[in-house]
């Protein structure tokens, strides 16, 4: 029995050596390929083997100063399309003078305008004060004549009132004549743009804000409001 265990253990031990030489090839391989440079391609003498792409880290990157130089080589212009001919020159300088020109129409068209807006602001103020002036001087020669009939009253002797109620009627018509015009209150509604409240009264024969009488006339000229009439309105109980 030792025999027999002693025969198998010699013919372990020669299989195991004659194997081992088959197995140096695979790992001689395999420490070939670690020690290969990166980037090499391996297997290329195998047509069947593709190739595998060089990693972005195996690449060896350009020095800093090779791609500013070339940066600025792509950049910068050449000096041949720098250069300005002398006919460029010329055309430039010509719009430049034409730009000129043209500020120099506009300019003085503004500063024309700006002086015939401001005389023509001049002559309408020199107008409306003419106007102004010719009017008080129509309307005092108007009045003149109501002075004389109020001085011809105050001489009379007796009653004066017939000739005071003729200057009266006289001053109304002259007034008339400029636009003046009394407002008529009793019996109308109440309009705040015409009237101001004075006061207010219980009363049975008229509606509510009527105004049954007039404590001191208003007036307008020529349609406008110049004051109010002082009124009394009704009130219901």
């Amino acid at each position: 029995m030792q025999e027999v265990r002693e025969a198998l253990s010699s013919e372990e031990r020669h299989g195991r050596e004659e194997k081992s030489p088959r197995e140096e090839p695979i790992e001689e391989q395999r420490e070939t390929d670690r020690g290969s440079k990166p980037g090499e391609v391996r297997g290329a003498e195998d047509p069947g083997v593709i190739p595998e792409p060089p990693r972005e880290e195996d690449i060896e990157e350009a020095p800093d100063g090779e791609l500013a130089e070339n940066t600025l080589s792509e950049e910068t212009p050449s000096e041949e399309a720098l250069e300005i001919t002398p006919e460029e020159v010329s055309m430039l300088a010509d719009e430049l003078e034409a730009a000129r020109r043209e500020r120099d129409e506009y300019l003085d068209d503004m500063r024309r305008m700006k002086a015939e807006m401001e005389n023509s602001r001049k002559r309408m103020e020199r107008e409306r004060a003419r106007y102004v002036q010719t009017a008080s001087e129509r309307l005092l020669g108007e009045l003149l004549p109501v002075l004389d009939n109020l001085e011809r009253a105050l001489e009379a002797q007796g009653d004066v009132r017939e000739g005071v109620r003729a200057t009266r009627d006289q001053l109304v018509t002259v007034l008339a004549r400029e636009g003046l015009a009394q407002i008529h209150s009793d019996g109308e509604s109440f309009d705040p743009a015409l009237h101001e409240a004075v006061m207010s009264m219980p009363s049975d024969e008229h509606e509510e804000d009527i105004v049954v009488q007039t404590l001191e006339p208003g007036y307008t000229l020529n349609d406008r409001t110049i004051r109010p009439a002082k009124v009394i309105v009704s009130k219901q109980v």
